[in-house]
């Protein structure tokens, strides 16, 4: 792919592939967050490795998604503010043919929240995503109570589009989830719009 090492830059954030060399950071911040965090995200499989407490598991991660980046499917990425590794962001499942659509996901170390780092990061990836790779939609699905990634939507203003019954197995539990999406039409409709005001320097 062409966009396989791609490294994408906002006003603050850098976003770019996770390589082994991220896990003492990554581990840190995961570490750190498990209680912030576990309450959104799906329960780990039985049997399956804790990818926050072994480095060969990390390592195995980061070839998965290098191999989701070879093959089109997927694509990840962390989100840096300087050096400092603040959190993630993906494409996930991308469908080519009739859909040309992807879902996105995020988070974001406790630590680093209210900075809005997380909403320039969505642009820089819309951006990447309906001008680099060529889909036509994305969307968005966010637990209704998950108040503070729903402010995320309201920043961006991307369209919502209704609630999704048990849509995800979330920490064991089936939840409902309130779906967003922006199509690149909308994009190219509001493209100066949201770069200006996420990703390019005021004045340039």
């Amino acid at each position: 792919m062409l966009h396989d090492q791609a490294v994408l830059r906002g006003r603050r954030v850098t976003l770019r592939p996770m390589t082994v060399s991220d896990f003492s950071q990554w581990q840190e911040v995961r570490d750190r967050n498990r209680e912030w965090l576990e309450k959104w995200e799906p329960r780990r499989p039985a049997g399956a490795p804790d990818v926050i407490e072994s480095r060969s598991a990390f390592a195995a991660r980061c070839r998965a998604r290098d191999r989701e980046r070879q093959l089109g499917t997927g694509f990840g990425f962390g989100i840096f503010v300087g050096s400092r590794f603040c959190g993630e962001i993906n494409l996930n499942g991308v469908q080519r043919g009739p859909f040309q659509t992807s879902y996105v996901g995020y988070w974001i170390d406790e630590a680093c929240a209210g900075n809005a780092y997380v909403p320039e990061a969505v642009v820089v990836l819309t951006r990447h995503s309906f001008e680099d790779l060529g889909l036509h939609r994305l969307q968005i699905a966010i637990i209704p109570r998950n108040a503070a990634s729903r402010r995320v939507m309201e920043k961006v203003r991307y369209r919502e589009e209704g609630i999704a019954v048990r849509y995800l197995e979330i920490n064991g539990v089936w939840e409902d989830h309130v779906r967003y999406a922006i199509t690149s039409e909308e994009w190219r409709e509001r493209r100066s719009e949201l770069l200006r005001e996420w990703v390019v320097d005021d004045g340039s």
